[in-house]
């Protein structure tokens, strides 16, 4: 299968590794001229991802209408940006073009999700999301790892499977978009919350609690957006909120502990490095969430501590605080 990674992050590097290693051609764009020539050169993404080798069957391209036209109507095309580049990603693509978007997160401004911006620029596109439990540092390692595609369109999440399944790396396939999506949304949010309890010593227990409190938000606003309430108990619920909540590697967990050792958010941002998905979709989940009147007090607690509104330790007291109620 001809496939284009377009975005050279390392999620993007660690999937073109992963497909071109299974024998199929694949060019990965990058944004950057110097970034892709120095790629090209190195055979490695020495910024993102400098512990994997590119296999010799990875073309590296600077020239989006090149790499788009490489996949053609019959390959894939794989957007691997952040979510505030999937517009501008998507709007010149070719009608009927088969695309898969790895962002997770709303858009700034709009509040949409990936399914509603590809409905909103590009109706005629063939469209769905891949996402799940998954750091690229293990996946371009070869380490075991599950996936989901979601999509409406049963074609499209069948090629994906063709695109990326393989020994030690599973692809599952969905027809709720809405829900992976969510998920793939809110669970960063969560990581933030419990990267704050974690730095604050409040111990296992409150760690377990917010996870398992933050997965009832995530369903609550996912089946009030319209997805199905099963999605959430799969890989793009349960097992992205589990792996970003406690795993080292999470960029999200580290905002919540850096924010409970007393730095300022733009001293975090700006040594974190990389996009940190969950502040900036925070405000907009809470958006969303009163708008459909869905009750996220976890998400209200991470928007204020964002914001300068609470402490860490404030935030703790608030949560645990709340009046008793039945579980479910």
């Amino acid at each position: 299968m001809k496939i284009s990674v377009l975005g050279a992050g390392a999620w993007g590097t660690a999937l073109a590794v992963q497909a071109a290693g299974s024998g199929h051609e694949v060019t990965l764009w990058a944004r950057d001229g110097a970034a892709a020539a120095e790629m090209r050169f190195a055979r490695r993404n020495t910024r993102y991802l400098p512990e994997a080798a590119l296999p010799e069957g990875l073309e590296v391209s600077d020239d989006l209408a090149a790499a788009v036209a490489h996949a053609g109507m019959d390959g894939l095309i794989v957007v691997g940006t952040p979510m505030a580049a999937l517009r501008s990603m998507l709007a010149p693509l070719p009608d009927g073009a088969r695309v898969l978007w790895l962002c997770k997160g709303f858009e700034a401004g709009t509040g949409l999700l990936g399914h509603e911006i590809a409905r909103d620029v590009q109706p005629r596109l063939r469209a769905g999301v891949l996402s799940g439990p998954s750091f690229a540092q293990e996946v371009a390692a070869g380490l075991p790892t599950a996936l989901v595609a979601a999509s409406a369109d049963a074609d499209l999440a069948q090629a994906a499977v063709e695109a990326f399944h393989r020994e030690r790396l599973r692809v599952y396939t969905s027809t709720d978009p809405v829900g992976v999506e969510v998920g793939g949304a809110v669970k960063n949010v969560m990581a933030i919350a419990t990267g704050v309890a974690d730095g604050m010593n409040a111990g296992l227990n409150a760690r377990a609690a917010l996870i398992t409190r933050g997965l009832a938000e995530m369903l609550r606003l996912g089946v009030a957006l319209g997805a199905k309430a099963e999605t959430f108990m799969g890989l793009s619920g349960m097992g992205d909120l589990v792996l970003t909540a406690t795993g080292d590697l999470s960029r999200n967990r580290r905002v919540g502990l850096m924010l409970a050792s007393g730095k300022p958010l733009p001293q975090i941002l700006q040594e974190l490095g990389h996009v940190a998905e969950g502040v900036y979709s925070a405000p907009t989940v809470l958006a969303r969430a009163r708008a459909v009147g869905a009750e996220v007090p976890i998400t209200e607690a991470v928007c204020a501590l964002l914001d300068g509104q609470l402490t860490p330790a404030l935030a703790i007291d608030l949560l645990m605080g709340r009046q008793a109620r039945s579980e479910h």
